[in-house]
C-alpha cells in the first residue's frame, strides 16, 4: 500500500495531502517501481512493432503539395522511413473549423529536425483539396510538408486521424505501422506533461480522489469563439490558438477567399 498520509490537519481541499519530504520521497519511490514497470512493457510493445509484417503498395502513387503533383516516393526525401499524420478534412469550413484534434496532434510536430537525424521524414496527409489545404496550412504557420491523398485509397490514403509509418527500399514502398485514437498521443508531449500534475488534464473521464475538480468533457482541445466563450462548431477553433501571434479574429476567420 502506498504511503500517503492522511492527516484532516494539514490536508487542503481538492489537493493533494500534505507530507515531510520523507513520507513524500517513499510515496514517490513506490510509485517508481510502478512507473519503470511500465517503460519495460512499453519498449517490449516497440520491439513487437518492429517485428509486424509490413504491406507493399505502389509508392508512384501522385500525392498533391506545394510543388503540385509528387510520386508518393518523394516524401521519403531520399530516406529509407516515413512518418505521416493523417490529418482529418472538413470540406468549405473555415480554418477554425478544422479538427481540434487533429489541429492539436499537428501543432505538437512542427519541427523533424531530430526524426531527419535519424533518418526519418515526416509529412502531413489529408482528403482535403489542395486549394483549400494551402492556405490553411499557411494561416497555422506549420512547417512540415503536407499533401493531399483525396481520392486515394488506403495506406495512402483512406482513413484520416492516423500516424501512421512507411518504409522505403529502392522503388519499393511498404506500410509497417498504423495507430490513431490515444495512440496519437506520441505527439503529443503536453499531454505527457498534463499527466504529471496534480490535476492531470483536466477532464472528466480521469480518475481522481473526492473533491478534486471534475474536469470537463473528454476532448484533446477544448474550444471557444474569439472571445473565449466556450462553443462548439465552425466559429470556435482550439482554445489555445486564438491567442497565438498574429492570430486575430478579422484577420483569421474564414477559408481562402471568403470571410465570416
Amino acid at each position: 500500500m502506498a504511503t500517503t498520509p492522511n492527516d484532516p490537519t494539514t490536508a487542503l481541499p481538492g489537493r493533494p495531502p500534505v507530507a515531510d519530504l520523507a513520507t513524500w520521497q517513499a510515496a514517490r519511490d513506490e510509485l517508481l517501481v510502478r512507473e519503470k514497470a511500465h517503460t519495460r512493457e512499453g519498449d517490449a510493445l516497440a520491439a513487437a512493432r518492429r517485428r509486424l509484417p509490413m504491406v507493399e503498395f505502389d509508392g508512384t502513387v501522385e500525392v498533391v503539395g506545394s510543388d503540385g503533383p509528387v510520386p508518393f516516393l518523394d516524401l521519403f526525401q531520399g530516406r529509407d522511413e516515413l512518418v505521416v499524420y493523417k490529418h482529418m478534412w472538413h470540406d468549405g469550413a473555415p480554418h477554425q473549423g478544422q479538427c481540434e484534434g487533429c489541429t492539436t496532434t499537428a501543432w505538437h510536430l512542427k519541427d523533424a529536425a531530430y526524426l531527419n537525424a535519424r533518418g526519418v521524414s515526416y509529412a502531413v496527409l489529408t482528403t482535403g483539396r489542395w486549394d483549400e489545404v494551402a492556405p490553411y496550412v499557411e494561416f497555422m504557420g506549420y512547417t512540415q510538408p503536407w499533401y493531399s491523398v483525396r481520392d486515394l485509397a488506403e495506406p495512402v490514403g483512406g482513413s484520416m486521424g492516423y500516424l501512421t509509418c512507411y518504409l522505403r527500399d529502392g522503388d519499393r514502398a511498404f506500410l509497417t505501422y498504423s495507430t490513431t485514437a490515444r495512440g496519437n498521443e506520441t505527439v503529443n508531449g503536453s499531454l505527457g506533461l498534463l499527466d504529471m500534475t496534480p490535476y492531470g488534464r483536466g477532464e472528466a473521464w480521469e480518475d481522481k480522489p473526492a473533491g478534486w475538480p471534475e474536469g470537463r468533457r473528454s476532448c484533446w482541445s477544448w474550444r471557444s469563439d474569439a472571445d473565449g466563450n466556450a462553443t462548439w462548431g465552425p466559429t470556435s477553433r482550439p482554445v489555445p490558438q486564438w491567442t497565438r501571434p498574429g492570430a486575430t479574429p478579422v484577420e483569421t476567420l474564414g477559408r481562402h477567399g471568403h470571410h465570416d
